[in-house]
């Protein structure tokens, strides 16, 4: 079904309503083709994922015969959760009759039981497995030895992948490393959102999957682009949005895609020619409906820490924050209790440190900072 809106916020529809990234689908594409794995790094809302899918749309495209596998392990919290999210999602998707893939799911997964249920529109099997905490590990071989298996080609992307590094088990990184190695028609993409760990897992040679994939890092969209693609989507439901208007938007949000898209959504969607006033009506209308929300989350921080996340907010992006300059003009007090605060917020994924410095990580939630008295 075609998306009533262009715009979209959540999820990958065709090229039709996906913009520009072509020199990064390009990248993508070229690695995989080659039998190179990715790690694509970039801020969470910057449209990775719409990109992983967009690339994904190709390869089907190109070779109908090739499998694609997404999954988002940003919500797990230990192996057992990630080995039964790998099953869900891998387990029955690489045979095209069920009888194959039911017998061959079963020749392969001997630590667990799995539970098969039916695509009632395709008839591929949906598998959910519970594993016993003492077989996680085994499982995990076995899935592997699965995919494996098949002859067909298979890409899988793992959302969040620094998520695994949060885990309470010890060596996972390298108990992974350890099977994708000796995979040869699965390859991986890697994506996340935590560059320095991220980073850290790709680049330190003290780190299981050093250099192990091809590095590509996920930047904005260029604007005259973007531009070019929102503006031809307006008119083609007889709607003015001047360059000079989308540019203003652009620039707000500083080309992170998510925040733009959703302005745009906004806009589509009163029917009207777009100038000024209503971009700021539309800012002051989000920003109210998430206002409670907002003022819940602040409750649960110090008074030093919301006042560290005001001077975020009120500077838009800091280089130096640790510097007395800084913290003398915002009255941060001690340099000490700066840190600690920056290590909270950080932690919590408030702030986020890009190359030029530290910002408010929901930029929705940067305005309403600067909207309010605390």
């Amino acid at each position: 079904m075609k998306p009533n809106n262009p715009f979209l916020i959540t999820g990958y529809y065709s090229p039709e309503f996906f913009c520009d990234r072509k020199e990064e689908t390009a990248t993508i594409l070229d690695a995989l083709h080659n039998e190179r794995n990715v790690t694509l790094i970039a801020p969470r809302r910057m449209g990775k994922t719409g990109l992983i899918r967009h690339a994904f749309y190709h390869l089907n495209e190109q070779n109908k015969d090739i499998v694609t596998c997404y999954m988002d392990i940003y919500s797990t919290q230990s192996l057992g959760d990630f080995v039964r999210l790998l099953a869900n999602t891998v387990l029955g998707k690489l045979d095209t009759l069920p009888q194959k893939a039911l017998n061959r799911i079963s020749r392969f997964i001997r630590s667990c039981r799995p539970v098969f249920t039916f695509d009632e529109l395709t008839g591929v099997p949906k598998v959910t497995i519970d594993v016993a905490p003492s077989e996680e590990r085994n499982t995990l071989k076995e899935i592997f030895e699965y995919l494996g298996s098949s002859e067909k080609r298979c890409y899988i992307a793992i959302d969040e992948f620094q998520q695994i590094t949060e885990y309470p088990e010890k060596g996972i990184e390298a108990l992974l490393r350890s099977y994708i190695q000796f995979v040869p028609n699965v390859h991986f993409i890697f994506a996340g959102s935590k560059q320095h760990v991220m980073r850290e897992m790709f680049t330190s040679s003290k780190r299981p999957f050093y250099q192990s994939t091809q590095l590509l890092t996920l930047g904005t969209i260029n604007i005259d682009e973007y531009a070019s693609f929102a503006i031809e989507h307006f008119a083609k439901h007889s709607l003015n949005l001047p360059k000079k208007v989308f540019d203003k938007i652009y620039e707000k949000f500083n080309g992170h895609t998510w925040y733009i898209q959703n302005i745009l959504n906004r806009l589509y969607g009163y029917n009207r020619n777009v100038d000024l006033e209503l971009v700021r009506y539309t800012m002051e209308q989000i920003i109210s409906e998430a206002s409670y929300s907002y003022a819940d989350l602040m409750k649960a921080y110090s008074p030093g820490q919301v006042r560290l996340l005001k001077a975020i907010a009120n500077e838009g992006c800091v280089k130096e924050i640790l510097a007395g300059d800084f913290i003398s003009k915002y009255n941060l007090r001690a340099t000490s209790s700066v840190k600690a605060s920056l290590k909270k917020l950080l932690d919590n994924e408030l702030i986020y440190q890009t190359s030029e410095g530290y910002i408010i990580y929901d930029r929705f939630m940067n305005e309403w900072i600067n909207s309010q008295v605390f």
